[in-house]
């Protein structure tokens, strides 16, 4: 199994979405992929509207902690995917305190549809739904160590994969619907006050590219990831703190990789880094991962 996640990178150094999601890998039928995945993220420079600064009240803010992920393949084409992200964050500077608790649930329904062989190209069309919601009872109006942006969202992707012999090419594309959420406040300022304490948060698009080498026992792949909100955010004011609702685009460069243990072929180590380098109100992040995920069949004719 192989574990890609989908970071924003917001000004939460907030680590979202999961493995085998945003891949064209698929579990077969009745078997089960599990593991966990260490990872840390942090940034000290970041991008207040479109002015690339530091805050010296911040230093660098940081988020670690697992995220445990399962992978069940309900039927050749059709798998389940869920994530359980744990996150501490913290501030080298000034007074705000780090927060640590589950950030969001995420569940994901992954479908194929189509996978046809013509030569020595395979070709394969991927769907996928998702839906995540807060996993604590975290504040998100209290950013940048907030856990999360708390809002219930839907997501929407659509994947296409080529591979000729053991190289490969990705290119999908996800709308991320955002649901409203509440803050501890009776009124806030955006680009114009509200006195309530519910919050519109903008949808987002997001377009994911990643290439590389793909065989059984080994993947190593680039990643170009590119992030744009929609209608509806804002940029930060000079010198104040984020808010949820910001606008908050972030274009990644990454690499990631899987090695499958040639003597324990259930046993499969993944690690990557990537990094933000260019956003709207979002940190300027660096970051990494390494995991272990284990594979169980539950066929027993297949065993």
């Amino acid at each position: 199994m192989k574990k890609i996640y989908l970071c924003f990178f917001f000004l939460i150094p907030v680590m979202m979405n999961a493995q085998t999601d945003i891949d064209a890998l698929m579990m077969k039928k009745n078997d089960f992929c599990f593991g966990a995945v260490y990872q840390y993220s942090s940034w000290d420079k970041y991008w207040e509207g479109t002015f690339k600064r530091e805050n010296l009240n911040l230093g660098t803010v940081s988020s670690q902690g697992p995220a445990f992920m399962g992978d069940y393949g309900i039927l050749d084409k059709l798998n389940f995917l869920l994530t359980v992200p744990y996150i501490e964050t913290k501030a080298t500077a000034g007074t705000m305190k780090g927060q640590k608790g589950i950030q969001d649930l995420t569940f994901t329904l992954k479908y194929m549809p189509i996978k046809k062989n013509i030569g020595n190209v395979q070709y394969s069309l991927i769907v996928l739904g998702s839906y995540s919601t807060p996993g604590s009872d975290y504040a998100a109006d209290y950013l940048p160590l907030s856990l999360g942006l708390e809002s219930n969202t839907g997501t929407l992707r659509l994947m296409g994969d080529v591979q000729y012999n053991h190289f490969f090419a990705t290119l999908s594309g996800a709308y991320v619907k955002r649901g409203n959420i509440t803050i501890d406040r009776n009124s806030y300022l955006d680009n114009e006050i509200h006195y309530t304490n519910e919050v519109d948060m903008p949808d987002l698009i997001n377009v994911n590219f990643r290439f590389g080498y793909r065989s059984s026992k080994l993947i190593a792949e680039a990643i170009i990831d590119n992030s744009v909100t929609q209608s509806g955010g804002f940029d930060i004011t000079k010198n104040n703190m984020p808010f949820p609702s910001n606008t908050m685009n972030a274009f990644k460069l990454g690499v990631n990789g899987k090695y499958t243990v040639i003597k324990q072929p259930e046993l499969a180590i993944v690690g990557g880094y990537n990094v933000v380098t260019e956003g709207r109100n979002v940190g300027e992040a660096t970051s990494f991962y390494g995991g272990i995920f284990y594979l169980i069949n539950f066929n027993k004719k297949n065993n």
